[in-house]
């Protein structure tokens, strides 16, 4: 890749997908698509032979899997990337609900499908999955088989599924779309909140964080009633569909399709919960360094320190090359193909998401939205990304029906490609630079684990109370999220207001995300532990990065030597963050007492 800047681009490029939302091709996909589903469904729907017979299910199996390879869902992934650059958009809006109500027409009619095999008798389920013939399909016809107990008719299940989009996606799309438009003044322009949020953290004084803080609160509380309208529909429609399939607990079909085992994921929810006042200490400590009688919810997310340049997004990607391709020359071959294909899109803008993600498709570019502004944080937001990215790229190589992957080993690989940035850049750090990062690194811990936890344990009040009352006001969440950061804050203060923050929190639309990040924070620090001790270990991470949606969680880190079924397995990482809080601790007195 050559030095010059203008080899970088900032700006993805979506005609590798199609040239515009009108473009004829996206019809002809989808067509092609039907046509193809039709086929499917004339040999298969009233020919059963499939649910009985060891060779006739291959054969089924086989022409499934070569209807999952088609371009059928290329058409949507390519509007909600053009919808999330621009939110204002509406012709790419409406043309994105209803390529989005296709599909989903289209998935119903192949529905009988997996609903008639996850009914399969027990009997006859064993034998299949003990099959030599079928063992290329064994773990897919195993999650088939266990999700069994909670899908219902093929009628029904086509209710549910044409219901999703009034019932919750156009609910989240709206109030996202206001989200997106909302604008803080700041320096004599109107900034986007979502670059607010980022601006705040590198503001010197408490009295600036807290008026910019305030900015933001005050557009969240403006659209909060929509909010609140928003929330308690998408949790009572999650409530009735999970009646009706049987799931007792809310997250109990989260962990589920994330293919978790529920008591691993409980015992990680129970083991940071009861841990908080390491978080707690860490708060004080950075109140001490700040020289602040108190700390405000707007300086959670400072640094003590400014001892960082900036870091412009040509920088970071020569910065981000380097060190990928030192830990395996393949990762930096995949950033640099990301970056010269227009696969990034770097600058945040009004009207565009906030945050960051990963976009993969199958057969198709993977893309990575970003809203980079110089710091050192969107340095490592930049590396967690393609984390995910190069995972995303590993995994292709298992095919269609296994190339995706679970949420809890999706976040594993994105926050270890955060530490291998993280260290490789702290060793050209001066003894008081490492101070600060050292810092920032434990603060990117508590608000990826007990954070992330205390959403968690949010998210389960906010359903079972709407579950049990019926509704909860704006007023009540906001105050339910305040009493759940509090809980992993400490004597941090917290205002009314900052509980409207409920409004500006996406992950809690997609119901107990949240747990998947202080599952990957843990595990990832398992990996790299392994990997600092012997660089050799790299051929596991490579073969856990290509292991896709083959096995479960648990067995592809069995299967590299880590096993996080162990009673004391989260214990040991959240040790690991106490001795840092401990070091930083007398770092930080040390520092004090020299002045």
């Amino acid at each position: 890749m050559s030095n010059k800047s203008d080899s970088i681009k900032t700006e993805w490029n979506l005609s590798q997908l199609y040239k515009s939302p009108k473009d004829p091709k996206i019809n002809a996909d989808i067509k092609n698509a039907e046509k193809a589903y039709a086929v499917f469904v004339k040999k298969y729907k009233k020919n059963d032979k499939y649910l009985k017979d060891e060779t006739a299910i291959l054969k089924a199996l086989q022409d499934y899997e070569k209807l999952a390879d088609m371009p059928t869902s290329k058409a949507f992934f390519y509007l909600r990337l053009s919808q999330d650059l621009d939110s204002r958009n509406e012709i790419v809006r409406a043309e994105s609900n209803l390529v989005l109500q296709r599909l989903q027409k289209l998935g119903n009619t192949i529905l009988f499908f997996e609903i008639g095999i996850s009914k399969i008798p027990i009997s006859l389920q064993k034998k299949f999955l003990k099959s030599k013939k079928l063992a290329h399909y064994r773990y897919f016809l195993k999650k088939i088989f266990e999700s069994g107990k909670y899908v219902l008719t093929e009628p029904e299940e086509k209710i549910l599924s044409l219901k999703s989009l009034p019932s919750h996606s156009l609910w989240t799309d709206a109030v996202e779309k206001l989200r997106n438009k909302q604008t803080v003044e700041y320096k004599g322009r109107q900034t986007p909140v979502s670059e607010a949020s980022f601006i705040i953290k590198d503001l010197p004084t408490q009295e600036e964080r807290l008026v910019l803080h305030n900015k933001m609160l005050e557009q969240y509380y403006s659209i909060a009633d929509m909010a609140e309208s928003e929330i308690n529909a998408i949790v009572t429609d999650k409530k009735i569909n999970d009646e009706l399939r049987g799931f007792v607990e809310p997250y109990d079909s989260t962990i589920l399709a994330y293919e978790n085992d529920k008591k691993s994921v409980l015992n990680l929810v129970r083991t940071v919960t009861s841990n908080f006042p390491i978080s707690h200490r860490f708060y004080d400590i950075k109140t001490k360094a700040l020289r602040l009688k108190k700390l405000l919810y707007s300086d959670r997310g400072v640094s003590i320190g400014k001892s960082r340049k900036k870091i412009p997004f040509n920088d970071a990607c020569k910065t981000l090359i380097k060190t990928l391709t030192s830990v395996d020359k393949e990762f930096g071959e995949i950033l640099k193909r990301f970056i010269l294909n227009g696969q990034i899109d770097a600058y945040p803008k009004v009207g565009k998401h906030g945050g960051a993600y990963c976009a993969p498709e199958h057969n198709s570019p993977t893309f990575v939205l970003l809203n980079h502004v110089d710091t050192f944080d969107s340095l490592m937001t930049f590396g967690h990304e393609m984390g995910h990215a190069i995972h995303g790229e590993f995994s292709r190589s298992q095919g269609v029906l296994y190339e995706g992957h679970s949420m809890s080993t999706a976040e594993v690989a994105s926050t270890l490609f955060e530490l291998f940035v993280f260290y490789d850049e702290f060793q050209k750090l001066t003894d008081s630079e490492k101070v600060v990062a050292l810092h920032d690194k434990i603060q990117d811990d508590v608000q990826t684990i007990f954070r992330q936890i205390a959403c968690f344990n949010f998210e389960v009040e906010m359903h079972n109370t709407i579950r049990k009352e019926g509704n909860m006001s704006k007023e009540k969440l906001a105050e339910c999220m305040n009493k759940h950061m509090k809980s992993y804050l400490g004597k941090t203060e917290l205002s009314e207001k900052d509980g409207y923050f409920f409004v500006g929190w996406p992950h809690i639309r997609n119901f107990f995300y949240v747990y998947s990040y202080a599952f990957g924070q843990l595990a990832s620090k398992a990996l790299y532990q392994k990997y600092k001790e012997d660089k050799s270990y790299i051929i596991e991470i490579k073969k856990f990065l290509s292991a896709g949606s083959s096995m479960s969680p648990e067995d592809i880190f069995k299967s590299i030597g880590v096993d996080v079924t162990k009673p004391d397995f989260w214990q040991k990482g959240i040790k690991n963050i106490e001795e840092d809080v401990a070091l930083l601790e007398s770092l930080v007195n040390k520092k004090i007492n020299k002045k």
